[in-house]
C-alpha cells in the first residue's frame, strides 16, 4: 500500500455524486473487484489508473448497472442506485462512453446525438434539436450531421460519443479509456472538452485512461490492482513512482 492520501468516502466536508461503498463483484466464481471504495466529488473529475486486467472497465460497468454487485453500495448524489436497471441510472443522470465508443455506424451523426436524448426523459426538454454547446465543444460534429457514425475517423467517433452522452444533461460523466487508438491533436481537443463541461456545468467526471497527460488533468486518482483500490490522492501526488508502480508495464 502506498502512503499516498487515502479519500474517506464518510468524509462531509465535501459534497459527493458519486459514492461506491465496500463493492464486491464476481464474474461467476471469479471475485474480480474486492471492497472497493471511491468517491467522486461533485464537479471534480477522478481518474482511475491500473494496468490492464486490474478491474477498472469492471468497476464503470458495475457503476452503470451492466453488472450487479454481489455487495456494496453505489450511491448517486446520495440516492442509493445498487439496484436501478442501467436506463434507471442514466435518468438519474450519468452519461457512459464506454471503451471502444459503440457509436451506431449506420446512423447519422445528428441521429446518433438524438439517442442521447432518450436519457432525459422526466429531467430535461423534449426538443429534438442538437444544443449549439455541444458543436462549441466539437466543432468538427457541425459539419457531419449528415455523415454516417461508421465513415467517422476513431477520434471523430470518441468525440460524437462524447457528446452524445453530454445531450442527457448528465450530473455524472463516466469515460472509459477516451483517448485509446486516438491521434494526439484529437487527445488535447477531448482533455480540453471535458475540463470545459467541467467548469462550465459543474459536471463530475469519472475517468479511466493510460495516457499520462490525461489522467493528469484529473484532480483526485485512484490506483487498483488485482480488482481492490490499493492507493489515491490528488494528483499533485501521481509521482513517477506512483507511475512506475501502477501504470507502467
Amino acid at each position: 500500500m502506498t502512503q499516498t492520501q487515502r479519500l474517506d468516502p464518510a468524509d462531509t466536508t465535501t459534497v459527493s455524486m458519486l459514492e461506491v461503498s465496500n463493492l464486491d463483484v464476481y464474474y461467476g466464481q471469479s471475485h474480480i473487484l474486492r471492497n472497493v471504495e471511491l468517491v467522486v466529488p461533485q464537479g471534480k473529475m477522478v481518474c482511475l489508473i491500473g494496468r490492464n486486467g486490474v478491474g477498472k472497465t469492471t468497476l464503470l460497468k458495475t457503476v452503470m448497472g451492466l453488472l450487479n454487485p454481489r455487495q456494496g453500495v453505489i450511491r448517486l448524489g446520495g440516492q442509493n442506485i445498487t439496484r436501478l436497471r442501467p436506463d434507471q441510472r442514466a435518468k438519474q443522470g450519468i452519461g457512459y462512453v464506454p471503451q471502444g465508443r459503440e457509436v451506431i455506424p449506420r446512423l447519422t451523426v445528428f441521429e446518433n446525438l438524438l439517442l442521447g436524448l432518450e436519457a432525459r426523459s422526466g429531467r430535461g426538454s423534449s426538443t429534438r434539436t442538437v444544443p449549439d454547446e455541444i458543436f462549441e465543444l466539437f466543432p468538427v460534429l457541425r459539419t457531419m450531421l449528415g455523415r454516417m457514425g461508421g465513415d467517422l475517423s476513431g477520434g471523430q467517433q470518441q468525440q460524437l460519443a462524447i457528446a452524445r452522452a453530454l445531450m442527457s444533461s448528465p450530473r455524472l460523466l463516466v469515460l472509459d479509456e477516451p483517448t485509446e487508438g486516438i491521434q494526439p491533436s484529437i487527445i488535447l481537443e477531448i482533455e480540453s472538452a471535458v475540463r470545459q463541461i467541467i467548469k462550465t456545468h459543474n459536471i463530475s467526471v469519472l475517468l479511466v485512461e493510460q495516457h499520462l497527460h490525461f489522467a493528469r488533468q484529473a484532480d483526485i486518482y485512484y490506483a487498483m490492482q488485482k480488482g481492490a483500490i490499493v492507493a489515491s490522492g490528488t494528483t499533485d501526488e501521481l509521482s513517477n513512482d506512483v507511475i512506475q508502480r501502477f501504470l507502467a508495464v
